[in-house]
């Protein structure tokens, strides 16, 4: 909701508490999602220190390049914490291996397909 107020420039006294909000909001779940291997406080004392930084990173970013805008850092916030989510999934799912009930491939022993060896 904060991300909309902002990106629609709506003139509602709640729009900079919610980007505020959306802004440490989006990174900290992200970061928290990968950080699945630590205890509670520590993952989110580091999610939202890890936001805090990428919000600080994307800001120093587009001012060195001149570029700064606020729709332009909620897009940059936005697209970095998919990305993260995404990269922390696709981790995950690597990590438990295949899935169930989908044969693993036959092998010969030295970890080479014996499927098509004809």
């Amino acid at each position: 909701m904060g991300a909309l107020l902002a990106l629609a420039d709506a003139d509602s006294p709640l729009r900079g508490p919610c980007a505020l909000f959306f802004l440490l909001a989006a990174p900290s779940a992200a970061i928290g999602v990968a950080l699945r291997g630590l205890d509670p406080f520590g993952r989110v004392l580091t999610s939202v220190a890890g936001a805090v930084v990428l919000n600080m990173l994307v800001a120093q970013g587009m001012l060195a390049v001149h570029r700064w805008s606020v729709p332009g850092g909620i897009g940059a916030v936005t697209a970095l914490s998919c990305l993260i989510l995404l990269l922390a999934l696709v981790r995950r799912r690597r990590a438990h291996g295949p899935r169930e009930g989908v044969p693993e491939e036959p092998s010969n022993g030295s970890g080479k397909s014996v499927r098509g060896a004809r």
